[in-house]
């Protein structure tokens, strides 16, 4: 009898694992489902605009980020079209996959099903990570690379086996082909080795061989910048400048408590980081958190840049709260479990409202336009195009064989390009970013319809302006489209040649 008892306990030992895992995957699926069904409610985001249209040019570099974005929406493009689901779908992979290495870091730091899911569900019901499953943008990407480093450091640690410096290395140089910022966690655990017993795998040949995967990965991007003179150097200098001249690096420290992680869940990741500055085996990534925290404050970074360090110190402190709940009688464990998930599913749920386009009409629908600015610039980009489609057409026949779309910005360049092939419309005229990299047309037409300008700015760039139309939606919302520039105009060439006009009016955005 005892035989078989133990017999029953080993096999229950065995399957405990798998189950936990299917646990986390269920989770991560219910994270996939909510944005597949509510992701086609609005339209595209005037970010998302932008890397479409890069993704029809597809280079080694653009001016405003590294390749790896436009990359992935080209593949989209040709498997879905041009379709809001199908284009967010790798956004939603990647945060599925957030949210099931998180439980999975939970579970290599020792965590039972109870930190695996509190970790899990810690993660995906924060705002910053629900917002990337919303919009393909390349900070989505970006926080799936910085949480696959952290679940690599912690298997590198665990089992002191350095060749997981080549999985660490791999992911460092797509994330380097993602977006730049990741340089900042590269700092971190450089830092980190300096500063605690780690530093022995400077000796290592597995760790040289991971940095030189990532340089070999990130090597296209590079000399794609050296042969344009690091022109995203110099993008990102003045796009820096204009975030802190309008106040958008204020409030970093309040961003790490509401906007980077649920505020319910704060206790759990400075729980995890006071673990990980007590674990001597583990400490390398209290300085992966610290490091960057400490740079992006010096610096003034936009308080959403930090967001993917904190599934690590979740993990952490998941497991040390299962720990210490494990200790208490079953009456106060079971209160503190009740209390904390209940505040975690109520904030989560909020953030949800806040964040998720999950009604097509009604009150919800409101308070989401109402709040949340990122929706409110996915309206109307349909109706633009609609308008400038209706002026092209009523141009007498002489003008409407040599008419050109001039854009203001990047949103209009995408929606132009993308959306404005049902209507046949010719292919943007943009001075921003990498657009301005690829010319004007040659020749160039002679009659512009000029969008996203003031008044004073199209008569003082172009001869003969008229007010064609105005940019509008049909639901009274204000966003940049409809309040900062929406007048039409239907004018002739620049007053300078256009060779001099193109070098003077290059811009970043």
């Amino acid at each position: 009898m005892e035989t078989v008892n133990a017999d029953q306990g080993s096999r229950r030992m065995d399957t405990q694992p798998l189950a936990d895992t299917r646990v986390l995957l269920g989770i991560a699926a219910v994270v996939a489902l909510v944005h597949i069904l509510t992701n086609n409610r609005y339209g595209f985001h005037r970010d998302e605009l932008q890397f479409l249209s890069d993704a029809m040019h597809l280079d080694w570099g653009f001016v405003a980020y590294p390749p790896l974005t436009s990359f992935l929406e080209r593949i989209s493009l040709g498997i879905f079209g041009v379709s809001l689901v199908g284009l967010r779908l790798f956004s939603v992979i990647a945060q599925a996959v957030a949210v099931f290495a998180t439980g999975l870091m939970a579970k290599e730091l020792g965590g039972r099903r109870l930190a695996q899911v509190t970790a899990a569900l810690a993660v995906a019901l924060s705002a910053l990570p629900l917002f990337e499953g919303t919009e393909f943008q390349y900070s989505s990407f970006d926080y799936l690379w910085w949480v696959l480093i952290a679940y690599f450091v912690i298997r590198l640690l665990k089992t002191e086996d350095p060749r997981w410096w080549l999985a660490i290395g791999a992911t460092a140089g797509i994330g380097l082909m993602t977006k730049y910022t990741i340089l900042f966690l590269i700092a971190g655990m450089a830092g980190g080795l300096l500063l605690t017993r780690t530093r022995r795998y400077f000796g290592s040949w597995w760790f040289w061989g991971g940095a030189a995967l990532a340089l070999l990965i990130f090597l296209p991007n590079l000399v794609w910048q050296a042969r344009h003179g690091f022109i995203s150097l110099h993008f990102l200098r003045h796009i820096h400048a204009r975030d802190v001249s309008q106040g958008r690096a204020n409030g970093f420290v309040l961003d790490q408590l509401w906007l980077c992680t649920n505020m319910f869940a704060v206790p759990v990741w400075l729980f995890g980081l006071w673990c990980y500055l007590r674990d001597q085996r583990y400490r390398l990534l209290a300085w992966m958190y610290l490091i960057p925290l400490a740079l992006f404050l010096f610096a003034r970074g936009r308080g959403y840049y930090l967001a993917a360090a904190y599934p690590m110190l979740m993990a952490m402190g998941a497991v040390a709260g299962e720990r210490w709940v494990a200790s208490l009688t079953r009456l106060w464990r079971r209160v503190i479990e009740a209390t904390f998930f209940t505040g975690l599913a109520a904030g989560g749920l909020f953030i949800c409202a806040l964040i998720l386009p999950l009604a097509s009409a009604g009150p919800l629908k409101d308070f989401a336009l109402k709040n949340n600015g990122d929706l409110r610039e996915e309206i109307g980009w349909n109706e633009l195009v609609q308008t400038v489609a209706g002026i092209r057409d009523s141009l007498p026949p002489e003008q409407r064989e040599s008419v050109g779309v001039l854009v203001g910005n990047y949103g209009e360049q995408g929606a132009i390009e993308i959306l404005g092939r049902t209507y046949h419309l010719p292919a943007p005229i943009s001075m921003t970013n990498s657009a301005w990299l690829r010319g004007y047309p040659v020749p160039p037409p002679s009659t512009l319809i000029v969008i996203g300008f003031s008044r004073e700015y199209a008569e003082g760039a172009f001869t003969s302006c008229r007010l064609a139309g105005h940019s509008s939606n049909p639901y009274g919302i204000k966003n940049e489209e409809s309040q900062a520039h929406p007048d039409i105009f239907i004018c002739g060439g620049p007053r300078k040649p256009w060779p001099d006009f193109w070098k003077e009016y290059q811009s970043f955005g």
